[in-house]
C-alpha cells in the first residue's frame, strides 16, 4: 500500500510562492523547497511527480494570488482600470521577483496576455462602458489602453529590474498623467469625465 504523504499540495505551492516572492524564481527546486518546508523531496515529488510538474502549478498558483490582490470591487471601468495599474505596480515594488515570474518571462506558462486581447470579445463590455464614460468610440478606447498598458508596463518593469526607483505615488501620478495624455490624444479632456 502507497505510503499517505502528510504534506498537502496547498502547503507545498505556499512554500514555493514565498520563496518565488522572497528569493526569485531560479531559487526554487525540490530540494531547497523540501528544506523550506522542513521535509524530504518526497512529498513534492509525490504531488508533482518532478520540477516541471512543480512549475506548471506554482505558475497557475502565482497567477491566482496575483488575480487575487488585483481584483477591484468598482463599478466604475476606468476607476477599475486605473486600481489594476496600482496592483501591477505595487507587485513590481513591493514584490518584484513574483513580477519578474509573472510578466517578464519566467513562468513556463508564458506570457500572461496579448495587447491584441484588449479589443477581442471578453472585453468588449469594458471597452463599451469606457466609451460610454468617456464619449470615446471602441477604437479610441482600444488604442487608450493599449498605450496606458504599454507605459504602465514600462515603468513597472523598470522598477521590478532596479532601473527605476521610487514611491507607488509618484509612479501612479506618472502613469495617471501618461492616461491622460492619451486620452486628450483622442480628444477628450480627462478633467470632464466623471468618476
Amino acid at each position: 500500500m502507497a505510503r499517505k504523504t502528510t504534506i498537502s499540495k496547498e502547503v507545498i505551492l505556499e512554500a514555493a510562492l514565498k520563496m518565488l516572492i522572497r528569493d526569485g524564481y531560479a531559487s526554487v527546486n525540490v530540494k531547497t523547497l523540501a528544506a523550506e518546508i522542513g521535509c524530504s523531496t518526497q512529498p513534492i515529488v509525490w504531488h508533482f511527480e518532478n520540477m516541471e510538474g512543480l512549475r506548471r502549478a506554482l505558475s497557475g498558483y502565482a497567477m491566482a494570488y496575483a488575480a487575487k490582490k488585483a481584483a477591484s470591487s468598482y463599478e466604475n471601468n476606468l476607476e477599475n482600470f486605473e486600481f489594476l495599474g496600482r496592483a501591477y505596480v505595487k507587485m513590481a515594488l513591493k514584490e518584484p521577483n513574483l513580477f519578474k515570474f509573472l510578466y517578464l518571462g519566467e513562468s513556463p506558462m508564458g506570457k500572461p496576455y496579448n495587447l491584441k486581447d484588449i479589443g477581442r470579445a471578453k472585453n468588449k463590455e469594458m471597452i463599451a462602458m469606457i466609451a460610454g464614460q468617456t464619449g470615446l468610440n471602441d477604437e479610441q478606447v482600444i488604442r487608450f489602453v493599449r498605450n496606458t498598458v504599454i507605459y504602465s508596463h514600462g515603468i513597472a518593469t523598470m522598477l521590478a529590474t532596479g532601473v527605476l526607483k521610487g514611491t507607488e505615488k509618484a509612479m501612479m501620478e506618472m502613469i495617471n498623467s501618461a492616461a491622460d495624455a492619451f486620452m486628450r490624444n483622442e480628444g477628450v479632456d480627462p478633467e470632464k469625465i466623471a468618476k
